[in-house]
């Protein structure tokens, strides 16, 4: 059986983490069932960013119809998947080689614990003296009849080619991301989600604009409704859901899981290593370190302390492999972290929502807007924009800003770096900003 000193699962932000091991002396193992790369350059972000890149331009043509735009063009799916793969496709040889290169032993395969220290993948077993799990996630478990005919996001990413109707069961980023995509690929979409209101993480006056979006484009979205079942038959999926007390069936070509993801450390024995987990993750102290087992450290997806997010899992690493190195000494500060939905317009957020902010009973001014008249959307004739500011009135600090409309996941970065360096409301307001730009438009916010 050989030993190693650091053993790394996963291969996202486990990478980073494996070649700072490596470069610091350790024998170094990296074991992942998935190709390596990790979820978001391979099955994630990357790729569907790439989609929603080409949706925008079909978005832009048809909203500029008649001002100066006269046909559509023609689209091309197939050709797009193509486009795609030539992002993700070199990724996978490319990081196995840097493995290669810097020593780093590579296992195909589950991890899982057997016994104190001792992993198996496959019919191999291997030991190690430390511990980096950066496992990701994976769909969560819905616990219903037939959950199995649903397809995940990875599957929906290597489509050969679309159906003309596309379900969604679940109202999260997946589901808004990936409708909007597929509508402008003239798919017929579908959005079912079993509570009051989708996107829970975000602003409520954000998301209706974005549903309100949604619906012009023609996405139907079935809120207060719970799946219950899922059957094939024939060429058809059909959905077995109760809305409002009441049974009702719906029909598909194609069914999209899309009601969330839950850490993918379940399966893999942390009992046997004294691992204390909860449903969002391993549980870890301020330096990434496990609560209850001192050799094991773990970061992004894989632990319990902060928003999902590639950046997030990204500094998560860099913190773990520092103090998996050389003892516990750097802690993590988040600050305020930005996140987006990339829909069409896209929804951006950083921050407090109202809601939170009103909890915690803060004394906050809220400014929101509809912008659709403004003419940063005017020229592209958008479909909806706005924006919603708090301010703590006692420190005129801005403690949350939430976005939609065209650049929105751009403009809010600036509202990121403000609030981390804690710049005035009031000094943001008096700064002067390229002009026309989004950008430009936050001097108009307070």
């Amino acid at each position: 059986m050989e030993k190693f000193d650091v053993v790394v699962i996963g291969s996202g932000s486990g990478y980073n983490v494996a070649m700072r091991c490596a470069a610091a002396g350790k024998k170094t193992a990296i074991i992942d069932h998935q190709p390596f790369g990790g979820t978001c350059a391979l099955r994630g972000c990357d790729p569907k960013k790439v989609l929603v890149g080409i949706a925008h331009v079909l978005s832009l043509n048809e909203q500029l119809i008649g001002k100066g735009i006269s046909t559509l063009p023609e689209f091309s799916w197939e050709d797009l998947m193509k486009f795609k793969t030539s992002f993700t496709e070199p990724k996978i040889p490319k990081t196995e080689e840097n493995l290669e290169k810097a020593g780093i032993t590579q296992y195909h395969g589950r991890a899982k614990f057997i016994d104190e220290n001792i992993i198996q993948v496959n019919d191999q077993k291997i030991s190690g003296e430390k511990f980096a799990l950066a496992n990701g996630a994976a769909p969560s478990r819905l616990s219903i009849p037939g959950e199995d005919l649903l397809i995940d996001s990875t599957a929906f990413l290597s489509l050969q080619q679309l159906p003309e109707e596309i379900l969604f069961v679940g109202g999260g980023f997946i589901a808004f991301e990936f409708a909007h995509i597929v509508s402008r690929f003239g798919v017929k979409a579908t959005i079912v989600h079993r509570g009051e209101m989708p996107l829970s993480n975000f602003d409520v006056d954000m998301v209706k604009l974005l549903m309100k979006a949604s619906e012009k484009l023609g996405i139907r979205i079935l809120l207060n409704t719970e799946v219950k079942s899922i059957n094939k038959k024939e060429d058809r999926f059909l959905i077995h859901a109760e809305q409002h007390g009441k049974n009702i069936e719906l029909s598909t070509q194609l069914a999209v899981h899309s009601a969330g993801r839950a850490p993918d450390i379940f399966d893999m024995g942390l009992e046997k290593m004294r691992i204390s987990f909860d449903k969002k993750g391993v549980k870890v102290n301020d330096y990434m370190q496990s609560v209850s087992n001192v050799n094991v450290y773990a970061c992004g997806d894989a632990n319990n302390k902060c928003m999902p997010l590639t950046p997030v899992a990204a500094k998560e690493g860099i913190i773990l492999s520092d103090n998996l190195l050389k003892g516990n000494y750097k802690k993590i500060n988040y600050g305020h972290v930005p996140y987006n939905v990339f829909s069409i317009p896209p929804v951006a957020a950083v921050g407090l929502t109202e809601h939170a902010a009103k909890h915690q009973g803060l004394n906050v001014k809220v400014r929101f807007k509809e912008t659709t008249h403004w003419y940063s959307s005017r020229r592209l004739n958008e479909i909806v924009s706005g924006y919603k500011i708090l301010v703590d009135n006692d420190t005129d600090e801005i403690i949350g800003a939430h976005l939609v409309g065209p650049n929105a996941a751009e403009t809010i970065n600036i509202f990121a770096v403000a609030m981390n360096a804690k710049v005035k409301a009031s000094d943001l307001k008096k700064s002067i900003f390229s002009y026309p730009t989004n950008a430009s438009d936050i001097v108009h916010m307070f």
